[in-house]
């Protein structure tokens, strides 16, 4: 059984980690190299760095911000932020990040992930999708239809999301979440994160159902992002969504959870992971 993964996830703003809930009210917490170094020493088997303003502000990642960090890891990193070209991810590459992620970019120009596992390999191209329930309303053609409680049916799914990093432009991409994900399979994607918005800096457990649903859509590894507040949330994730890694940022952050810690109790709980 191949080791599930544990993944810091650090929101970066002016070269600072910064967390909210749901996508808003950020908080600073310390600084980016200093919290990537804590975290390779505790053991994380992977980190994933945000630049959570470079799609809004248009802009990419600061290459040399991506450097710093490179120097001073020695375990996989990812890169995430405005990259809209596939030069701009090799040069993440060349920079020292092991993949890229694209978010916003990729809802804005879709071709983009073709491009960028053309040139780069799939095994270096993570698309994210920030994702969300939500009820909207019914075409007029349809509302006459009532739920059980006789009110207006309402079209429950789950809708894609952009410009997340900034809570004054994140809007609904227009995209029904599992159509995307089908989509950016199927344009090369090598690994899907989820980050279930719903569920974001809130600690009452990741979204099995979402992440059962998208699970079913894949033959490349799924990360689950957003809910994680106890062991439990952890093993419920790989037990029951089957997902390939778990990422997870406050409860790290604040040292609710303990890597190494975590780690053993995984392993006592049968989820094979690395030591």
């Amino acid at each position: 059984m191949l080791a599930r993964r544990i993944i810091p996830c650090l929101d970066v703003k002016d070269g600072k980690v910064v967390k909210g809930v749901q996508f808003v009210g950020h908080e600073v917490l310390g600084d980016a190299v200093d919290m990537a170094l804590r975290y390779r020493d505790e053991g994380a088997d992977e980190l994933v760095l945000y630049d959570i303003t470079a799609s809004s502000e248009g802009r990419t990642v600061d290459y040399n911000w991506v450097r710093d960090i490179a120097r001073a890891l020695d375990i996989p990193f990812c890169v995430a932020g405005g990259i809209r070209s596939a030069e701009q991810a090799v040069k993440c590459l060349n920079s020292g990040a092991d993949k890229v992620s694209i978010n916003s970019p990729a809802l804005e120009r879709p071709d983009l992930i073709n491009e960028l596992a053309e040139m780069a390999g799939s095994q270096c191209v993570v698309v994210g999708i920030d994702s969300r329930e939500m009820a909207l309303p019914l075409p007029k053609s349809v509302e006459h239809f009532s739920d059980k409680e006789g009110q207006p049916s309402k079209n429950v799914d789950y809708y894609v999301h952009q410009y997340s990093g900034d809570p004054d432009k994140i809007r609904q991409a227009g995209r029904r979440t599992l159509d995307w994900v089908v989509e950016a399979r199927d344009r090369g994607a090598g690994e899907i994160v989820l980050n279930c918005m719903n569920q974001d800096g809130v600690r009452k457990g990741y979204d099995l159902k979402q992440l059962r649903l998208v699970r079913d859509l894949l033959d490349i590894p799924l990360v689950a992002s957003g809910g994680a507040g106890s062991t439990e949330h952890f093993v419920e994730v790989f037990d029951q969504a089957d997902v390939s890694g778990a990422l997870a940022a406050s409860v790290f952050h604040k040292k609710i959870i303990h890597i190494p810690d975590l780690k053993r109790d995984l392993r006592q709980a049968g989820i094979a992971v690395r030591l």
